[in-house]
């Protein structure tokens, strides 16, 4: 069994001052707007996507959803899960570079005890496909319970 899932990008114009769309396949982002301007000058991040954002939705969504199986797999029911990933990037010799990813999880899960969480939480990192692609990357985590 395999699947394939598409996007599209279209630019126009110089790289940077040009502008771009991205689409995805399910539609969720429809001609979602990009730029240079907006993935390397706006500081609120709020004048359009970028790569690495993407990135990071991909990589937070993925990980939940692989700790999500972990615990099930437990015969536990997570309230709630909830990742933050933050995609680092810098500029370095070869150029722009993701330098590290961060996985920030906080769940709230009746009868997990911290040490197993922690545990299927390592596991759910190191399994979840996008992890797998990103294994170049340096990918930090940390991993907590709330009431």
């Amino acid at each position: 069994m395999s699947f394939k899932r598409t996007s599209t990008a279209v630019w126009q114009g110089q790289g940077p001052t040009g502008t771009g769309t991205l689409t995805t396949l399910s539609g969720a982002f429809k001609e979602q707007p990009y730029s240079a301007k907006a993935r390397f000058q706006s500081e609120d991040g709020k004048a359009g996507t970028n790569p690495e954002e993407l990135i990071a939705a991909a990589h937070a969504g993925c990980f939940t959803m692989a700790l999500a199986f972990q615990l099930t797999n437990a015969n536990l029911t997570p309230t709630e899960l909830k990742t933050v990933a933050t995609v680092t990037m810098e500029k370095q010799e070869p150029g722009w570079t993701i330098t590290n990813i961060n996985l920030d999880v906080e769940g709230k899960v009746p009868g997990v005890a911290a040490d197993q969480f922690q545990t299927l939480a390592e596991s759910a990192k190191k399994g979840c496909p996008i992890s797998r692609a990103l294994s170049a990357t340096p990918i930090t985590m940390t991993a907590k319970l709330s009431s």
